[in-house]
């Protein structure tokens, strides 16, 4: 991916690739390294993930210009990603035109979101999102737990964690436990908070 992005980004006369990274800690360095006018970048990433990156970059460096070009969709990981300052959220099967348009519309201070991103964010618009709560209970139902385990892990009680998955099975408009830890994956709840 990398390779196909450098050759559509130096085929343009006034477009310069000055770094690449392979994982989130190397995004952070060469930005530090490179101070880049553009910085594009992946949510899912090895040791430390796009989201994170995003997070410290922006803590250091407040006018960073980032665009997210991910395969994610999901609405949650987009109002993350905006939320920790990211520019613009594209998907990998962008065009390269459109890469290329969003790069430079970045850099006029225009945002550019995925028309599949804008119709996610646009079809759960107004639902009310989970709290760090909820998604701390469905991590641990992700992982197969009972109520009763989920409780003793949380020190709440068994009581709390049933109040929690039937809100959270309303918030996701969900048919059962599994049914709602598919969703919650889908929309990007269940990756780690930076």
């Amino acid at each position: 991916m990398r390779d196909g992005l450098r050759a559509v980004i130096e085929q343009e006369p006034d477009m310069e690739v000055v770094g690449e990274a392979a994982d989130g800690k190397e995004a952070i360095e060469q930005f530090q390294k490179l101070l880049p006018d553009i910085m594009l970048i992946d949510l899912q990433m090895p040791d430390v993930d796009g989201l994170q990156a995003i997070m410290t970059i922006r803590s250091e460096f407040p006018d960073a210009t980032i665009i997210v070009l991910t395969t994610f969709p999901g609405d949650a990981r987009v109002v993350r990603a905006f939320t920790l300052g990211a520019t613009s959220y594209l998907l990998k099967t962008a065009r390269r035109d459109e890469i290329i348009k969003a790069i430079r519309g970045a850099l006029s201070g225009r945002h550019t979101v995925a028309p599949e991103v804008a119709q996610e964010i646009a079809s759960h618009t107004g639902q009310e999102g989970l709290t760090e709560r909820e998604i701390g209970v469905l991590k641990l139902v992700a992982k197969g737990r009972s109520n009763r385990d989920i409780a003793d892990a949380l020190c709440i009680s068994e009581d709390t964690v049933k109040a929690r998955m039937k809100s959270i099975m309303s918030k996701l408009d969900a048919e059962d436990r599994t049914h709602a830890v598919m969703i919650a994956i889908r929309r990007g709840f269940m990756d780690s908070q930076p």
